[in-house]
């Protein structure tokens, strides 16, 4: 595996595919490179605002589009990336928890009502939608309110991934659901979030998964309940199409190794078993 695929934390089969084929087509120079096309999907999430309690509500699945074809869509992993790069508001839970060994009861409960204070203060900027600025007070939020506080804390995440999702990034979004989750796993609203940010960048089996985990949650929840039955074709067409994608990258290298030997991949007959599944290799002149 090249350095670029082992310094990335998340691989996707498109990469490792990617990687391999490059490996071998620099072993075998002796043809011009194959061009590769890859269609990549492009998709968005609303949400809508409700009470100033907590953040608004998501977005419904419906606002979600489907997988379409998008010749301007950007490579949703050098999004992510350009994503972590500029994430200014990222939280170091070891500086806090070092900062507050010496905090008396009384100064960790004045710091838990600043935070439920700049709690408010994003509610009302998202409101408005200033969605950064919502993004920011979240974020002071977090970074004053102590840690024993989980809920106030999971509360502030779960607000922070509703402004994230209005400026459509996603992949900064399901790192805040995902802390929500983590200090409440009861916490269904961060659940929906995830979910809808997970189908916005194309992780259906993980959207799936959260739906799933909503339905067990709440039976009666119309949107997880829609989404269940809506997800698996979805899921099973990205997966054929990226096995097409495979065979067609596979098939330019067999022709390129095959060419000084006259022979191409036509000469070879790819047949399924129709019992086992299984597939033979037959060798045609």
């Amino acid at each position: 595996m090249s350095e670029r695929l082992k310094n990335t934390n998340r691989v996707s089969n498109e990469d490792i595919i990617e990687d391999l084929t490059k490996d071998l087509k620099t072993a075998f120079t002796t043809q011009d490179p194959v061009e590769e096309f890859v269609i990549n999907p492009d998709s968005s999430a609303e949400e809508y605002p409700t009470s100033s309690g907590d953040a608004p509500a998501a977005a419904k699945s419906s606002d979600i589009p489907s997988a379409n074809l998008d010749s301007n869509y950007k490579d949703p992993d050098e999004k992510e990336q350009k994503e972590t790069e500029s994430d200014t508001d990222s939280i170091d839970e070891v500086s806090l928890k070092d900062a507050e060994v010496d905090l008396t009861d009384d100064q960790k409960a004045e710091r838990q009502i600043i935070a439920e204070e700049l709690k408010k203060s994003g509610n009302e900027a998202f409101k408005d939608g200033d969605y950064e600025r919502s993004i920011e007070k979240y974020t002071e939020g977090l970074r004053i309110c102590p840690l024993q506080f989980s809920q106030q804390r999971a509360v502030l995440y779960c607000n922070r991934s509703a402004a994230k999702m209005k400026l459509e990034k996603y992949n900064r979004a399901i790192k805040d659901c995902t802390k929500a989750i983590e200090l409440d796993d009861k916490y269904l609203k961060a659940y929906i979030r995830r979910a809808q940010s997970y189908e916005a960048t194309e992780k259906l089996d993980e959207s799936l998964a959260d739906y799933k985990k909503i339905l067990e949650m709440d039976p009666t929840h119309k949107e997880a309940q829609k989404a269940v039955v809506r997800l698996p074709p979805l899921i099973e067409e990205k997966n054929e199409k990226l096995k097409q994608e495979m065979l067609g990258k596979l098939k330019d290298l067999g022709n390129m190794i095959l060419k000084p030997f006259g022979l191409s991949t036509e000469n070879f007959q790819l047949e399924q078993d129709p019992e086992s599944k299984g597939y033979k290799i037959n060798f045609k002149q």
